[in-house]
């Protein structure tokens, strides 16, 4: 967890970006970052020269080359530990005439990282406001994965502003309420296919450290872990430079995060590849066909990505392999034929397992817009026996454009050590969310359609023309109203007529 003072020092740097003329948080974080990716390099020389040292050995890979640059300044000036310690103005010099030139040059040491340096532009407008950066980072313990974590999603979290093509950042506790409900192996090789900052990626490799402790400590395990299980697709590379940091700060050594324009390039490397899929993709828009990919064009034809990416998640799915993702309300329900198409497919070919309604604050400030959770096994041969449904109307924040908790900080999120009471489930409903998914081929199969979690048979499904819209479904309880006989009304009513007129004929003559 990050200190109140650390949070308060970022909000300070964050002051002194906009002060300076920056404004754009992405540009914020990306600067930033740059910087982290300067103190990682250093962290990894001096832990190179511990080894050389100890083996008495020389030094197997330097981060830092020995000699100078071509303007004659010595790459171990570029370190962080003599950076810290240079004058204000001397070190702004020494960024951004030295140091950034060669950071560009770095995209074949082979690092994740290193790729996405190709167009690293150094924007910090004033000597004081590096200092001011370059010492807020010194203070922070990065040796600690979680702090290191904590800082960046804490930064992460100031991205207040929509993306283009319909990005933006998906909050944490919904991610790891997905990453739960799938419950992700040490086996597995996950992709997201619109990484963004790697959100995803990160809430599976935390809970794998979480509940598979095997991933550090068995040499197999481990290199899987670093090098061959999480994978991540983005066409917008200030997105891939800071996903990638995100990734490295949450202990992942090597992520494959790439730039790929998803929807628009053919999948034959990519098909059947993976054995989870968690994503949440834009879905802001329609393509033209032609810069579509075609393998997607057949398996529905459509320009809409919210179904072109659904198309994709199939594809890139081994049989066995299981997905979790965020679709807008219209897959649910729209008439198209490639609406109806895409339904078809995950519950007579595929096997749908659930539709989770989210409540549509959920996105705020980004987006207002309806959204649900699909979660789906490809099978290619069907198996959709039952599908579970839950209609989450809270998850702990108010749904304005605020999203101010709602609860304390311990009983927010999925996880939970102690049932929430009546109260604060109305407040968060995650933690029950996952409890009854936990049920679904039991206790959940009893419960009525009138309860806030059900089971629908496929045949029901099917019979509605595939149409996944939880409201379908449900039933609503109406108020019980007591019927009396007609014959007890009518006789009140001719009662009351008659004390009508009699009122009447009194009033008659106390005026006459």
């Amino acid at each position: 967890m990050l200190t109140g003072e650390i949070r308060s020092q970022i909000d300070r740097i964050w002051d002194a970006f906009w002060s300076g003329g920056i404004s754009n948080p992405l540009e914020v974080i990306e600067q930033i970052t740059y910087l982290l990716f300067l103190k990682r390099l250093d962290e990894q020389e001096i832990a190179e020269e511990l080894k050389a040292n100890s083996e008495k050995k020389p030094m197997g890979k330097r981060f830092f080359p020995e000699g100078k640059d071509s303007k004659k300044r010595s790459y171990q000036d570029f370190r962080w530990n003599r950076l810290k310690n240079l004058e204000a103005r001397e070190m702004y010099t020494v960024v951004s005439e030295h140091v950034f030139p060669w950071l560009r040059t770095l995209g074949g040491n082979g690092s994740t990282y290193a790729k996405h340096m190709d167009g690293a532009r150094f924007t910090i407008p004033t000597a004081a406001l590096l200092a001011k950066v370059v010492d807020m980072i010194d203070k922070v313990p990065m040796e600690d994965r979680d702090t290191k974590g904590d800082l960046y999603e804490y930064m992460l979290g100031k991205i207040a502003t929509a993306g283009q093509n319909g990005q933006f950042r998906t909050p944490r506790h919904i991610i790891r309420l997905m990453v739960e409900m799938v419950e992700p192996k040490p086996t597995d090789v996950v992709c997201d296919p619109a990484c963004g900052t790697c959100g995803f990626l990160v809430a599976v490799g935390e809970s794998l450290r979480e509940r598979h402790t095997s991933v550090l400590t068995n040499a197999k395990q481990r290199q899987h872990f670093h090098h061959e299980l999480f994978h991540g697709f983005d066409f917008d590379n200030t997105m891939l430079r800071i996903g990638s940091m995100n990734m490295l700060l949450h202990g992942v050594e090597n992520p494959d995060i790439t730039y790929r324009d998803s929807l628009a390039q053919d999948h034959a490397g990519e098909e059947e590849k993976y054995t989870l899929v968690v994503a949440n993709p834009p879905f802001a828009g329609s393509l033209d066909y032609e810069s579509c990919a075609k393998d997607l064009q057949q398996v529905v034809k459509t320009k809409k990505t919210e179904l072109l990416f659904l198309a994709l998640f199939m594809r890139l799915l081994k049989p066995g392999g299981r997905a979790a993702v965020i679709v807008p309300d219209g897959v649910l329900f729209g008439s198209s034929n490639a609406h109806k198409a895409l339904r078809r497919m995950l519950i007579e070919e595929q096997k749908l397992d659930a539709v989770i309604s989210l409540p549509g604050g959920v996105f705020k400030p980004y987006a207002g817009v309806s959204t649900a959770i699909l979660l789906f096994t490809k099978t290619n041969s069907g198996g959709t026996d039952h599908v579970w449904f839950y209609d989450v109307q809270a998850d702990g924040f108010s749904l304005d454009d605020k999203r101010t908790p709602l609860l304390s900080e311990d009983k927010l999120g999925c996880i939970y050590k102690s049932k929430l009471n009546t109260d604060e489930h109305a407040k968060n409903n995650l933690p029950d969310t996952l409890a009854r998914w936990q049920e679904r081929e039991t206790d959940e199969r009893k419960r009525p359609r009138t309860a806030q979690s059900f089971c629908v048979p496929k045949a029901d499904i099917s019979a509605q023309g595939y149409d996944l819209s939880l409201n379908r479904y449900k039933e609503i309880i109406h108020d019980q109203v007591e019927h009396r006989p007609p014959k007890e009304i009518l006789a009140e009513l001719a009662k009351l007529e008659a004390e009508i007129q009699q009122g009447m004929k009194e009033l008659e003559g106390m005026l006459g």
